[in-house]
């Protein structure tokens, strides 16, 4: 016996039946989406998210190999310097600058740009006169960091 509560609602319910059209609509949608799950998942790259795999998350650094760390670094021209550029400081999070890196490194006055959008969005700071892009590898050895060794890739440099 159903409680009181679940027959009253079945009675309010209406159970509506798709016509054959809007079944078929639906069925080509979902294989339409499967189709580009399974695609993606065997063929596909992170770009192709979400339709292929996001391997950011499914893999692992070798516990002996080596990690790089990428950042911007900023001087202001009170000679105060910001060690690690941030969303806050200029609207770009890290992992939109990395995928930019080599254009980044190849044409360095985009950093200037960059120090541009900064003073910008904060007007009363002093402007940035140096902005940096900083790479530091750590070398690996059974997953426990053992030496680091830190290469400044590109460099932007207000004049005068």
């Amino acid at each position: 016996m159903l409680p009181e509560a679940l027959r009253r609602y079945r009675q309010r319910v209406r159970t509506v039946e798709l016509p054959a059209a809007a079944r078929r609509r639906r069925a080509a949608g979902f294989l339409l989406v499967a189709g580009l799950l399974l695609t993606g998942t065997v063929a596909g790259e992170d770009d192709h998210f979400p339709f292929g795999p996001f391997r950011m998350y499914s893999t692992a650094d070798d516990p002996d190999g080596r990690v790089l760390s990428t950042y911007l670094q900023a001087v202001g021209a009170d000679g105060v310097v910001v060690a690690r550029v941030g969303e806050q400081h200029i609207g770009l999070r890290r992992a939109e600058y990395e995928g930019q890196l080599s254009q980044v490194v190849d044409s360095p006055d985009v950093l200037g740009e960059l120090a541009g959008v900064f003073s910008e969005r904060h007007p009363q700071a002093p402007p940035w006169v140096e902005v940096s892009v900083v790479q530091t590898a750590y070398e690996l050895v059974d997953g426990e960091p053992t030496d680091e060794r830190t290469t400044v890739l590109a460099t932007w440099r207000a004049d005068g």
